[in-house]
């Protein structure tokens, strides 16, 4: 596979990923009903699933460098620190959007969200490896 095509295969989705978070951060602020508690679980919820596939695409792209320093682990953590400071940066992009505000705390719910799909990935590992190549 040329450079490229390896690129635009493995990298490609994950920064697409990204733009769509960005875009979604950048709207205003909205309401499902108006209820303060089911609105903050449904909101919520969906920040720790974009943020598990977005974990997920940064391991895909990671986990296709064919080189023999990184190793499986390293292939496992690197996406982990991109993906929380991607949320960390999405939270500080969303102080600039008015109707909006970044909070340290929905920098943790997306923490757990990559954690969760972190963990899901490691305890899976050798059924993705057919999956993945």
């Amino acid at each position: 596979m040329s450079k490229f095509n390896s690129f635009a295969y493995y990298w490609l989705p994950a920064i697409i990923w990204m733009g769509i978070i960005f875009y979604f951060s950048s709207r205003l602020n909205t309401s499902v009903t108006g209820e303060f508690l089911f609105d903050f679980i449904f909101f919520k919820s969906l920040h720790i699933i974009e943020y598990s596939i977005l974990y997920f695409l940064m391991f895909r792209a990671f986990y296709s460098i064919n080189n023999s320093r990184l190793t499986i682990n390293n292939k496992l953590l690197l996406p982990i620190f991109f993906s929380v400071f991607y949320a960390l940066s999405d939270e500080i992009h969303q102080t600039f959007v008015p109707t909006r505000e970044g909070k340290i705390r929905d920098v943790f719910i997306d923490t757990a969200g990559i954690l969760i799909m972190y963990i899901y990935i490691k305890h899976n590992i050798t059924t993705l490896k057919k999956i993945l190549k």
